[in-house]
């Protein structure tokens, strides 16, 4: 299989909605790489969802710099300071290698959308040596449909989150005022390629959409919408994770309504919200 993707796909880059068209071999765009692979760490991973974990860990290659700009950003160092070493494919064919063997159930690449071209290119070559574990594509959810139908076939399980539907939140808190649309588009050609999460006998992912929420402070109803937009879309046998360890890091404290931890009585109503759906959650036995 060839690269998906042109030799001068960095030269005018539109690899995400936000159509920065810079030359990223001169200069960046707003995710603040250029047309070279730049990683900030590479390790077994055991604060994934247990499908992904297991006993061996998720091979997780965290990329530097983000197409988003969330102001709560927990890997804020990696993502907007996209703090990292550049590496060329070579060396990403190695690391992939070395985490399967290592006992990694998959390779999970952490914000790769800026990068997928060169990641996509080091898949290939990576099968070709002997590369057998699932990829996963570990993402914000502000993807563009035409990037993702490229790699259609290389990505064996998609984990996006779905943050918000709300486009003053969207705007203030992503910098994406149209995070919204983009999210829902991007998340059903996902699920159009690989399904609904399948698992093997030891209960680990093959294949198969895992979808993020993190539950934010004062946005219960947005959470609500949200499941409620996953069950009609995609079904109640969506794989889905409620997440509650949101806290203001990064510059949340600059905006007072989300600068506090999501309270109980808060995910709790949320969550209840996703079990009355019906959804397939990350909690219960797959």
């Amino acid at each position: 299989m060839n690269n998906p993707f042109p030799e001068n796909v960095f030269s005018s880059c539109t690899l995400c909605p936000r159509d920065c068209r810079v030359d990223r071999r001169k200069e960046t765009g707003f995710c603040k790489v250029r047309d070279k692979l730049k990683v900030a760490s590479a390790f077994p991973h055991f604060g994934e969802e247990p499908v992904l974990t297991g006993v061996g860990g998720s091979g997780t290659i965290f990329l530097s710099g983000c197409n988003l700009g969330c102001v709560f950003c927990q890997n804020f160092d990696i993502s907007h300071y996209a703090e990292g070493e550049e590496i060329d494919v070579k060396d990403l064919v190695n690391i992939m290698l070395y985490l399967q063997g290592r006992g990694c159930h998959n390779i999970n690449f952490v914000t790769p959308t800026h990068q997928i071209p060169l990641i996509a290119e080091g898949i290939i070559k990576a099968k070709e040596k002997g590369l057998t574990v699932p990829i996963v594509y570990n993402c914000g959810g502000y993807e563009k449909v035409e990037t993702l139908k490229k790699i259609e076939g290389l990505i064996d399980i998609y984990m996006p989150d779905i943050k918000t539907f709300n486009r003053e939140f969207a705007k203030k808190y992503l910098l994406a005022p149209d995070y919204p649309e983009v999210v829902k588009e991007a998340v059903k050609e996902m699920f159009r390629q690989v399904g609904n999460l399948k698992t093997d006998t030891r209960k680990i992912a093959t294949k198969g959409l895992i979808i993020r929420h993190l539950v934010m402070p004062g946005f219960t109803e947005d959470s609500k919408e949200i499941l409620k937009w996953i069950a009609e879309n995609l079904g109640r046998d969506a794989y889905v994770n409620v997440m509650e360890q949101y806290f203001p890091a990064f510059r949340a404290k600059e905006f007072p309504e989300i600068a506090r931890r999501v309270t109980p009585e808060e995910f709790q109503e949320v969550y209840r919200f996703a079990e009355k759906l019906g959804l397939r959650l990350a909690t219960e036995e797959v």
